[in-house]
This record gives structure tokens, C-alpha cells and sequence, in this order.
């Protein structure tokens, strides 16, 4: 993962086996698969890794329930097995979430589902306790066999209302099943690119590298310099999710259009209530409009959303106020007594969800399975095989899926699967954390709660964050230390403030920024940059302007506030 080293192969190299473009989960999948094969594979992201829709994913690990009701059986079961593998292949950023269904009526749904299942056209409504305790009893029985989970319960209103008194008391029933939830997606991601590139000489990967079309041949352009490296691949995998339609036209693959993407935005609140009200569930509702809504418990505050919107740029999603004031009535409805103020938002972000193109008004039935095509070589370029649609539960099958296909095309054989392959700090996980913690603690002169945010934050990869000797220096108003921090710089081509506080850390989503925290990972970042000082200051307004135009985060703002308090 040395971008040098990396940029310097390709200048001595430029004939390479496969160009995956792309560098989100599904890229980042396939990338792995390939690597795994002994596939000479280049991976080029434009931005970093992970920065967009697998940067703004729900934080769900899930089968997708509400899919049953579109016919999407196959796309379920498999969801459900791949999240059972990330169960125990990603112990330390996925876990079992319980979840509780809020319910209003008994048999509302039965009518509107039928139609739908048939494929008529009906506007989507709300699921009664028939619809839902259908829907769960599949999901029961297609995890039968592996069962790693509770199976689901149903609840009457007085044992519902008595778990969550600040529930909407015109509920009538609840159900709870477990699905999962992700904690450091863009960790993992991150890790599965170390494991590729360390696993195999001829897989390197570089973000901010924009594919483009010479006329005759491809060109990888490193955005941070301007210097443009010419290539020469058997084969292109287009991995751009909502960007598919608008890479194949910058590459000159010629194709109609894939992509019909929606919009998803989110809040991070921090608001206590809230939290505690929720009782370590996600909550999994519908509004009143029958759009589907989540809220639960996401690294000591609460994660609401989504939205589902259609989209023409993908390039400038965000989380708009209309969007944030629908977000906050679907809440009202199902806690109305709960007031979430507007200084108690602390993140917010949007992405785009990679759905295949579809004029189906109702953005929720466009289907969510994934699939490749082929468009074949013209002129002088490669064939490029497009991954289209796709979920971020899937990605491990989905990666597979397209890795066979180019595999097969290219005359080569599989050596090697990842159904059972532990990813990054996932491997060798304690059975019993506590005692692993403890035993780490004192290895390292640590405390028992810093060695158990390491195992958090890296997995088994938290000795490679441990400085020495024993003690660490803490950054100002933040639980990171100068040393983890300068890690992540030295060793995951950090290019930015951005990819340190919204991707390599959870410190932006959390709600832990500051001046202060800012300023000194800045010093660090520059002093590793060998930026001069007005290099320096530009990133920093850079990444201010960032926040609040991406984020809802005005620094400024919160630090007079913080000076007025």
C-alpha cells in the first residue's frame, strides 16, 4: 500500500491483467478475489477508498426483510448467509443487533403485498403483525440450518409499552428478530485491501487515480500531481457503483445506461433519551408515508435514516433540510415524546445506492440483487465487465461473482475461495474478549479500557497501534493517541484530513472533532506530507469547508458556542 511504489510499477509496468475502477466495497471485493488467484489486478479509485456509498451505508448487516414482499427470495438468503460470514469472519467491526418491529394494525399489508408480489402496480403502505409475522417466519427458516441467532418474538402492546415506555402508545404489537450491524465499514474495506496487497506482489491499488481514455488506450491520472501513467489491460471491471453509466462514457465503452441510483441520507444524533429509550435495539418502522426508517444505538449515539430518493449527480449528494425534517418527523411518530434539538445533530451524510436502472415510480421496488455485464472491446480498449446493483452485505458474493466471470473470460482457474477467510483484526478473535483485553492490558502497561478500544477499533491488528514503551500520549480532546494516529498516516495512504477523520477513524461520526484535535492531526499529516505552511492551511480550510457542506459541521459555530457555554 505505498502509493510511490505503486505509481512507480505502473510507469515500469503499464501492461497489467485486470483494472478494477473503483475502489468502494465491491470494487475493493473483487480486487481481493482476484488477488487471491495470483491475478496481476490494479485498483484505481478517484477519491479514497470507501468515500462513497460504502462510506454512507446504514450501518446494517442485514437480509433485507422488507425484500420478501417484492419476490426477491433469492437476494434474502443469500444476504442472511453472507451475514452470517461477516458474523464470523469480521468478529471486531460486525455483531448481532436485536431488532423490534413497532406495530399498528393486524392485517394491513395483506392486500398491498399480494398485488405487489404479482407485480401490479400498488403505492407502498403499512405491514401488519400478518405481513410481518409471514416475513420473519422465512427469515427464521432460511438461517435454520447455521442458526447463530434467536429466532424472532412477538410482543403484545402491555409487555411492548413496558420495554419501551416512550414508544408510540398506539402500537399494538412489536416483533423482534437479530440481524447485524457494521461498526468501521470503511475499516473493514480498508483491511481487506491490506490482506490483498499483502497476500500478493502483483496486486497494487491506488486512490485518487482517475481511469480515463486516451483515444487508443487507458491512462491512470494520479489527481494529487497531474502525472498521467498509460495502461494497457486484458480486461477492465468497472466497480463504480452509481458512477457505472458515467465511468463507461470517460473510458469509451460503449453501453446503455445501468444506473439508476437513489439517494439515502442520515443523522447522528446525540441525544440521551433517545438512546437510552431505544434499550440497546435498532428500531425498524415505518413512517406514515409506509417508507421504511431505522434508528439504533451506533458508537454511543443514535444513527436515523433513511431516505430514498433518485438522483441525476451522484457527485453531490448531501443530506438536504427538507430530508433532515423528514428524518426527524419519521421519529416523532414512533417516539413523539422525545424532541430532538438541532445542536444534537452532530453528523450527517448521503450517498448514493447503486441500483440498476428502472422506471418503477416507487423507488423502494427497485430490485437490490446484483449482476454483471459485459460490454465488449472496441477499438483498441479491453472488454469491461460492469458491476451493477448490489448491497453492502453482499459485497463478499458479489466480488466472487464478478472475479469468476473475469476469471473465466481470461482462462484462468480459481485456486482459492473466501467464504471462510477471516478479514484484517477478524482473525484469531478472542472466544472471550474480556480476558484477551485483560491479558493485553497488562502486556502493554495498558489500561483494561484502552485495550479494549483497540480491540474495538482494530481487532487482533490492536498490537500493530501500541507505542513503547508503555504510556501514551493522547491528542487534545480526543481518545486517540499521537502513535495510533501516526500509523494510520505513515502505513494507509492517508491523503488528507478527510480520510483520517471520516474514514481511517470514526472521530467525525462520533461527533468527536475540534479545533484543537484538527489542528494537532494537521501538524502530524503536514510534517508526513512535507507540506509548506500555506500547503498546510489550505487543506485545513479545505476540510472545514468540507464538514459543513457535506456534513452539517460547522466547526466555528460549535467552538463559539463551546466558549459561550
Amino acid at each position: 500500500m505505498n502509493r510511490s511504489h505503486t505509481l512507480a510499477g505502473l510507469r515500469d509496468r503499464p501492461d497489467i491483467v485486470v483494472l478494477v475502477i473503483g475502489g468502494g466495497i465491491n470494487g475493493i471485493s473483487v480486487f481481493r478475489e482476484l488477488a487471491l488467484q495470483g491475478v496481476h489486478v490494479v485498483l484505481a479509485e478517484k477519491g479514497d477508498y470507501c468515500s462513497g456509498a460504502s462510506a454512507a451505508l446504514s450501518r446494517m448487516v442485514h437480509g433485507g426483510l422488507r425484500y420478501l414482499e417484492n419476490g426477491e427470495f433469492k437476494l434474502v438468503r443469500e444476504s442472511l448467509l453472507e451475514r452470517d460470514r461477516l458474523l464470523r469472519n469480521a468478529p471486531h467491526y460486525v455483531a448481532p443487533l436485536p431488532t423490534t418491529v413497532p406495530i399498528f394494525d393486524i392485517f394491513s399489508g395483506l392486500a398491498n403485498g399480494a398485488v405487489r408480489f404479482l407485480g401490479l402496480t400498488r403505492r407502498p403502505s403499512r405491514r401488519g403483525a400478518l405481513v410481518i409475522k409471514t416475513g420473519l417466519a422465512m427469515y427464521d427458516l432460511f438461517t435454520a440450518a447455521r442458526r447463530l441467532m434467536p429466532t424472532h418474538r412477538f410482543r403484545g402492546r402491555a409487555e411492548t409499552l413496558k420495554k419501551w415506555p416512550a414508544i408510540n402508545p398506539a402500537i399494538r404489537n412489536s416483533a423482534t428478530y437479530y440481524d447485524a450491524w457494521v461498526s468501521r465499514p470503511e475499516r473493514l474495506g480498508l483491511e481487506m485491501l491490506l490482506d490483498a496487497t499483502a497476500s500478493a506482489a502483483n496486486a497494487r491499488a491506488l486512490n485518487y487515480a482517475q481511469v480515463s481514455s486516451t483515444g487508443d488506450s487507458l491512462a491512470i491520472t494520479d489527481t494529487l500531481t497531474g502525472e498521467q501513467l498509460p495502461v494497457r489491460a486484458q480486461l477492465v471491471i468497472n466497480a463504480t457503483g452509481g458512477w457505472i453509466d458515467l465511468t463507461n462514457k470517460a473510458i469509451g465503452a460503449a453501453a446503455q445506461t445501468m444506473m439508476g441510483g437513489t439517494k439515502g441520507s442520515h443523522l447522528i444524533v446525540d441525544n440521551a433519551e433517545l438512546f437510552d429509550a431505544l434499550g440497546g435495539h435498532m428500531v425498524y418502522y415505518e413512517n406514515e408515508d409506509g417508507r421504511i426508517c431505522i434508528l439504533f444505538p451506533y458508537l454511543g449515539k443514535v444513527l436515523i435514516g433513511s431516505t430514498d430518493i433518485r438522483v441525476d449527480d451522484p457527485d453531490k449528494v448531501r443530506c438536504e433540510e427538507d430530508e433532515q425534517r423528514y428524518i426527524l418527523q419519521s421519529l416523532a411518530f414512533v417516539f413523539p415524546s422525545i424532541k430532538v434539538a438541532e445542536n444534537q445533530i452532530v453528523f450527517r451524510f448521503a450517498g448514493v445506492r447503486p441500483l440498476p436502472a428502472s422506471e418503477d415510480s416507487f423507488t423502494s421496488r427497485i430490485p437490490r440483487d446484483h449482476f454483471c455485464e459485459f460490454v465488449e472491446a472496441s477499438g483498441h480498449l479491453p472488454a469491461t465487465l460492469c458491476m451493477i446493483g448490489g448491497k453492502w452485505t453482499t459485497f463478499r458474493s458479489f466480488g466472487a461473482l464478478a472475479a469468476d466471470m473475469a476469471l473465466k473470460r481470461l482462462g484462468l482457474a480459481r485456486s482459492q475461495g473466501t467464504q471462510d477467510m477471516a478479514i484484517g483484526g477478524g482473525r484469531d478473535f478472542p472466544a472471550d474478549p474480556d480476558a484477551w483485553c485483560a491479558s493485553f492490558a497488562a502486556e502493554h502497561g495498558l489500561t483494561v479500557e484502552r485495550a479494549q478500544t483497540l480491540l474495538q477499533r482494530y481487532g487482533t491488528s490492536a498490537r500493530d497501534f501500541v507505542s513503547h514503551p508503555a504510556g501514551e500520549q493522547m491528542l487534545p480532546q480526543s481518545d486517540y493517541s499521537a502513535s495510533e494516529i501516526g500509523r494510520i498516516i505513515e502505513r494507509e495512504q492517508v491523503e488528507c484530513l478527510a480520510d483520517l477523520f471520516l474514514r481511517r477513524t470514526t472521530i467525525a461520526i462520533s461527533g468527536g472533532l475540534s479545533f484543537d484535535l484538527v489542528n494537532a492531526v494537521l501538524d502530524m499529516l503536514a510534517a508526513h506530507k512535507d507540506w509548506s505552511a500555506s500547503e498546510a492551511a489550505t487543506e485545513r480550510s479545505t476540510f472545514l469547508a468540507l464538514l459543513a457542506d457535506r456534513h452539517g459541521i460547522d466547526l466555528q459555530t460549535h467552538q463559539r458556542s463551546a466558549l459561550c457555554a
